[in-house]
């Protein structure tokens, strides 16, 4: 039960510098859509988050994914600010429909060149590319056919993973299938915040099991084609979810809400299974038809690490449901609100600060899966109010607090068992947040939009800093 899982915690009380274990990793993050542009060039076909994007109201500020940060244009200066942090590793995402424009058939040669020269830029500074196959961006042909909401996609999917891992296999030793399903299919299909904007009940939990299945067949495909030395991962946003108040109706709000944001999609992927409680909440809304004999079998196929997504924790209360008749709900609907905690600190998301929790999650997938595998943290960090000062700089030192707090936790949660193998820090550089458009700054790098000017921050600075010490650190015990 939520409340009994997750029980709120101190944040650590260490100082001075960050003890990370031997040989621990440090990277970097972006994806494809929010960095790259260059949406009309080389062959490249549309994907939902274009057609969301340039239909009015979706995005803050009536932004695009069009130009982005130019990345397209501007890998090799963005792969030289990666060498000069000193990153082991960059967490990149492969777009689909650059390399396979309508989601289907032949790959676009073009599309694969720009990888090809990318991860090629990567390899010559001695940076490990980390490639995620599915970062938000399918192909809109797909979606006018039903999109995540139909097993076809699926399938659709493992042949484009194989299809990329035939072309990068020889030189990409870290993949991640699906980057934060949850996103995808509760934002995209049940809340119409992110593209395709829909608000479903059985159509987001259809997406829902068919990212985890099209997970698994690509997990398979990976693997039927598997070079010596790789590793086949995940990456899932999850939170630890408590209780706003001891009552009971909290309690089991609490519940519904850790379902849905975790055990919806850690139990199908790391237990084979879906959890009970999902068939109890959405017994109005879904037959679970979806669910084929074998697929959780297939969705369940052991990974060589889980990616972990943590930005925030998540408090909860008993809330009205938005819609009294649940065959009329849509999947987010649960009877649940957040509840925010007097006096704590957000960030320019609105989300609160809790370095304490991410150990908290962290020890909870410890003891919730026995067979747990080794974990990253993929992606982690905070949106700031970010300026460029008269004098050229950009100076940002409640991220600094933050990388600092959280990668802190990391070793708490390290030296309470759990096999924490690397931290990706969110993001390279300042980036298209979405449904936020360019007005939420996460980057250790600043964009001028309308320059593409790259000015790297007071956190740029202190995380090469941090690298440097752990790579001296891992000379020294080597």
């Amino acid at each position: 039960m939520a409340q009994r899982v997750f029980e709120l915690t101190e944040a650590s009380g260490r100082s001075g510098g960050i003890e990370l274990p031997r040989g621990f990793e440090l990277g970097v993050a972006t994806a494809s859509y929010q960095i790259e542009g260059a949406v009309d060039e080389a062959g490249r076909g549309p994907s939902i988050w274009d057609t969301f994007s340039h239909t009015s109201g979706r995005v803050v500020g009536g932004d695009t994914g069009d130009v982005a940060c130019d990345h397209y244009h501007r890998y090799a200066q963005d792969v030289a600010l990666m060498a000069d942090l000193g990153v082991d590793s960059y967490r990149l995402s492969v777009a689909w429909p650059r390399t396979q424009p309508l989601g289907r058939g032949a790959a676009n040669p073009q599309g694969l060149a720009f990888y090809d020269r990318l991860v090629d830029a990567l390899l010559e500074q001695g940076i490990a590319p980390a490639l995620t196959l599915y970062h938000w961006d399918l192909p809109q042909a797909l979606e006018d056919v039903g999109g995540w909401r139909s097993r076809d996609t699926a399938q659709r999917f493992a042949e484009y993973a194989a299809l990329v891992h035939d072309h990068l296999g020889d030189r990409v030793q870290r993949w991640i299938t699906l980057n934060e399903p949850w996103c995808s299919s509760i934002l995209g299909y049940a809340n119409g915040r992110h593209a395709p904007g829909a608000k479903e009940g059985e159509g987001a939990l259809a997406a829902a099991h068919h990212l985890l299945l099209g997970h698994g067949l690509a997990v398979a495909a990976l693997r039927a084609d598997a070079r010596e030395g790789q590793q086949v991962g995940i990456t899932l946003n999850l939170q630890p979810v408590t209780a706003a108040t001891t009552a009971a109706a909290d309690i089991e709000a609490s519940e519904r809400s850790l379902m849905q944001s975790n055990l919806l999609f850690t139990d199908p992927v790391l237990a084979g299974r879906y959890p009970e409680l999902a068939r109890q909440t959405y017994a109005g809304l879904t037959d679970f038809g979806f669910l084929h004999d074998g697929d959780l079998a297939t969705i369940a196929a052991p990974l060589d690490f889980l990616g972990v997504n943590y930005y925030f924790p998540s408090r909860v209360r008993e809330a009205p449901y938005r819609q009294a008749d649940p065959a009329l709900r849509t999947a987010d609907d649960l009877g649940t609100a957040d509840v925010p905690q007097p006096g704590e600190e957000l960030t320019a998301m609105g989300w609160p600060v809790e370095p304490a929790g991410l150990t908290r999650l962290l020890v909870w997938l410890r003891d919730t899966y026995p067979t747990l595998p080794p974990i990253y943290i993929t992606e982690n960090g905070r949106a700031c109010d970010d300026v460029v000062d008269a004098g050229g700089r950009v100076d940002d030192p409640d991220r600094v607090r933050y990388l600092d707090g959280h990668l802190r936790a990391v070793v708490d949660a390290v030296e309470a068992g759990v096999e924490v193998r690397g931290y990706y820090c969110w993001s390279l550089m300042d980036n298209f947040e979405w449904a936020e458009g360019y007005g939420k700054r996460f980057g250790l790098v600043h964009i001028d939009y309308a320059t593409q000017r790259r000015t790297p921050k007071t956190s740029f600075a202190w995380f090469r800093r941090l690298i440097a010490d752990q790579h001296g650190r891992n000379e020294r015990d080597g």
